[in-house]
């Protein structure tokens, strides 16, 4: 008997319950929907915006570093330079002041690596066309080939938009110290005039002239993970 009594009271109880939750049942969803956004945004506000690496000498392969900057851990940047781009003008670290920009190293005769590597420039300078604050940098390796008369003929070609991207010559030697000793992209070695470097490597720096990225320019997958690390390095420089 009692256990019937209990059985009916029961039932009762979860009728109510459920009148109850049915007439407030919108309210409840919207609470349930206020709760994750507010949640949400808590979450948003407390996770640290991501940053990229700062690269030093000492966080690259020895190899592709110079011996007299292998032990350095902090402060590394581009060093000055003074090259002549593809319509003559005199080209300086001043040029890419207070600015992001992507650097490479290839020769308009190169039939291997730099047509794929100049293509995938062209897709970056594609999508940074109109931001005035990322630039691109390309450094010819043979520089007595490579005359501004033959880089504007390839830059025409290739599509080029003077004043976005920057195809550049000059003294031999002052480039491949750049190479090796401020982009940190080629093997250590003695200089030589009969010196080649061939590099994959697009390197991204950042408005203080520091690396904070490596990537092969020969990928599309790697272009892509540039393209997302320029996005992330405008934030950090905004």
């Amino acid at each position: 008997m009692e256990t019937a009594i209990w059985g009916a009271y029961l039932c009762l109880y979860f009728q109510k319950m459920l009148k109850f939750f049915a007439k407030y049942k919108t309210l409840a969803l919207v609470m349930a929907v206020l709760s994750v956004i507010i949640i949400s945004a808590i979450y948003n506000a407390l996770a640290p915006e991501p940053k990229l690496r700062i690269y030093q000498p000492n966080d690259v392969a020895a190899e592709l570093v110079d011996t007299t900057l292998q032990h350095v851990k902090k402060y590394h940047q581009i060093a000055d330079f003074s090259l002549v781009n593809q319509l003559g003008d005199t080209i300086t670290q001043k040029t890419f002041e207070g600015r992001i920009y992507v650097a490479d190293f290839f020769f308009t005769t190169c039939a291997t690596i730099c047509p794929i590597m100049t293509e995938h420039m062209g897709q970056i300078q594609r999508k940074i066309k109109n931001d005035p604050d990322i630039l691109l940098l390309s450094h010819t390796v043979t520089p007595e080939i490579d005359t501004v008369a033959q880089l504007k003929r390839y830059a025409d070609k290739k599509g080029v938009i003077a004043g976005k991207w920057h195809l550049v010559t000059g003294d031999k030697k002052e480039i491949y110290d750049l190479a090796r000793k401020s982009y940190l992209v080629a093997k250590d070695q003695p200089y030589s005039p009969y010196d080649l470097v061939h590099t994959e490597n697009f390197v991204l720096i950042d408005p203080q002239r520091r690396i904070r990225g490596f990537y092969d320019g020969t990928d599309p997958a790697a272009i892509e993970s540039l393209l997302e690390d320029i996005a992330i390095l405008k934030k950090e420089e905004q």
